[in-house]
């Protein structure tokens, strides 16, 4: 006789999963409390990754039935869902997801189902890939600087804690240098740890001559 379990995932602890039990409910599955599974992981996370979903797998039997509302519950992205029903399938177990009428995804119109959500899973990404490319192209063509700002060469750092003394702004001098303010404050910042750092050296090295010429008896 089959088994009825169930799925159900939240991102933070502020979430809970009561709805997603009740639509579960509401769509005329009856799922023992005993074979209901909660976590609360991220989404980014890869099924395999997610240890209740993993515990949960090792209970399921061949013939068994789960039920999840959305079809991220079985994976991060569309191919660890193919992933995931794929193993499921291979086992004899039963994927019914809400979102998707409740069609079993092991069946022929799941699969069916599943083959154009990944379809449209792969042009998203390849639409993204040509325009974050498109937008590198006409980054460049604008003379637009692209990755991490350059940082400071040693004197240009002495410099700019120079004029810095002299009253000039952080943003203007991260203007005129082409940097981040970010980096004009940690230049400034480092040029005074290094200062601080030599005062202590230097009085630590006064203190220990001042000692020798105490203990010199003559």
């Amino acid at each position: 006789m089959s088994r009825l379990f169930a799925y159900a995932r939240v991102s933070t602890i502020e979430q809970t999963t009561d709805n997603q039990l009740g639509e579960i409910r509401a769509a005329g599955f009856q799922v023992q409390p005993r074979r209901i599974v909660t976590e609360t992981i991220s989404g980014s996370i890869p099924a395999s990754e997610r240890p209740g979903f993993t515990r949960l797998i090792d209970r399921l039997e061949d013939g068994d039935i789960l039920v999840v509302t959305k079809l991220d519950r079985l994976g991060r992205n569309a191919m660890d869902v193919r992933k995931t029903v794929d193993q499921l399938a291979e086992l004899g177990i039963k994927v019914h997801c809400l979102a998707l009428g409740g069609v079993d995804l092991t069946s022929a119109a799941g699969r069916m189902t599943m083959g154009v959500i990944n379809a449209v899973a792969e042009f998203e990404r390849d639409l993204l890939i040509e325009r974050t490319q498109a937008g590198l192209e006409r980054a460049k063509a604008e003379g637009k600087t692209l990755g991490r700002p350059p940082r400071l060469t040693p004197n240009q750092r002495q410099a700019v804690v120079a004029k810095l003394a002299e009253g000039a702004s952080i943003s203007r001098l991260a203007r005129d240098y082409g940097v981040s303010r970010l980096t004009i404050t940690r230049a400034r910042d480092k040029m005074k740890d290094a200062a601080t750092s030599s005062d202590e050296s230097a009085d630590r090295a006064r203190e220990a001559s001042s000692e020798r010429a105490d203990a010199d008896p003559s």
